[in-house]
């Protein structure tokens, strides 16, 4: 075989060995010009940010360069420096030791070893995270510019994707909990420009075995006609965006209602929906907390920390969020309270989230008392959700 055969060859063995996890490292030596200031290349797999990935250490005569490239470009690599600064290639894999000779004649042989290390591969494949929303092909997410024309995640949208990613792995987890019927309808009230909604629309439309319908309700026009457009290029016919607000906006039976980042009292209306439509699910990620922030005015050993005004916005925070999660349970709903978004990305880190496990006509009576006690330890008059759902 011709030295371009067996490269060929040998870059055939390397991605067999990559794509199953056996690949352990690669070294090129023996260098075609004596002059060459480059000595030796070292390959190895390593993972990045999630992605495995071929480490190359390049040693030259007074230093060493490392480069990571994902296979297809270390494929490249490789046979560049095969051909242009190297006779030889020596692959170690935990299933068989591949060496690669040539000379300056043009006389090359691969030869097959049995494996000469028992070390273990660094990493698996399948021990890898994957991620729940794919970037081959996805239009929604190239359009909302996080992808490039060839479908690769833009270095400076690298978190915007973890953080599509991560809400829909928490949204499928709640979703697996719930009971919700067929041709089920969810609501993403305050969808903005929609990475999150199609994220989950398009993960819904994948792993589940019933029809639905989603909807985004935006207030900027300009937004729900980009988005509109977007879902009618990727496909997505039950997803629609509609302008309104969360307390105008008409919306027919909601089976799960999802409202990020509605200021203040937004948040309220939000959850009023969601409990006055029986949706069997209901999640929240509250921002700003004035409501009760303006009242809170404790009598007893409290008010050291509301005298504190950092210390007193955390406490509005976390009182108006507990408030929020003991009514829902007042209404047949099992909750939770948990980060959401991770606090190096904003502070705004908090979602609650609601499956229905009872239906109820009236709050439960016990539950209803343990609010009391709160607000009368901080000297609260009403919680506007309770307000709301007194109407």
């Amino acid at each position: 075989m011709s030295v371009s055969e067996n490269i060929t060859a040998l870059l055939s063995n390397l991605t067999e060995s990559f794509n199953t996890s056996t690949y352990l490292k690669l070294t090129l030596s023996n260098k075609r010009s004596k002059g060459d200031d480059l000595n030796n290349v070292f390959v190895k797999p390593v993972v990045i940010k999630e992605q495995a990935v071929l480490s190359f250490v390049f040693r030259h005569e007074t230093k060493d360069v490392t480069k990571n490239f994902p296979l297809a470009d270390a494929l490249d690599q490789i046979s560049g420096l095969l051909s242009a600064n190297f006779f030889n290639a020596d692959l170690f894999t935990s299933q068989a030791d591949y060496s690669l000779l040539s000379n300056k004649r043009g006389h090359s042989k691969l030869l097959k070893k049995p494996a000469s290390s028992a070390e273990i591969p660094v990493f698996r494949h399948d021990k890898i995270k994957q991620r729940l929303i794919v970037t081959d092909n996805n239009v929604y997410l190239r359009d909302l510019g996080v992808l490039t024309a060839d479908w690769k995640v833009k270095s400076d949208m690298q978190d915007k994707f973890k953080q599509i990613n991560h809400y829909v792995e928490i949204v499928d987890d709640v979703l697996k909990s719930a009971s919700l019927p067929d041709n089920f309808m969810v609501a993403d009230m305050g969808s903005g420009k929609g990475y999150l909604t199609f994220a989950l629309y398009d993960h819904l439309k994948k792993t589940f075995n019933r029809s639905f319908e989603m909807t985004g309700i935006e207030l900027r026009p300009g937004l729900v006609d980009t988005c509109n457009g977007i879902a009618a290029r990727s496909g997505f016919k039950t997803l629609r965006f509609e302008k309104g607000s969360i307390v105008e906006a008409t919306l027919p039976k909601v089976n799960v209602l999802i409202a990020l980042h509605a200021c203040d009292t937004a948040t309220d209306e939000a959850i009023f929906r969601g409990i006055k439509s029986g949706a069997e699910v209901i999640m929240v990620a509250p921002c700003c907390h004035k409501q009760i922030r303006k009242q809170m005015k404790p009598e007893n050993s409290l008010k050291e920390i509301t005298r504190f005004g950092i210390l007193e916005e955390r406490q509005a925070e976390m009182l108006t969020d507990a408030i929020r999660a003991l009514l829902l349970e007042a209404y047949g709903y099992r909750t939770r309270v948990f980060e959401f978004i991770a606090t190096e990305h904003t502070p705004k880190n908090v979602m609650i989230s609601a499956v229905k496990k009872t239906d109820r006509n009236s709050p439960d009576p016990e539950v209803l008392k343990r609010i009391a006690a709160l607000k009368t330890m901080f000297g609260i008059e009403f919680h506007y959700l309770e307000k709301l759902l007194k109407q």
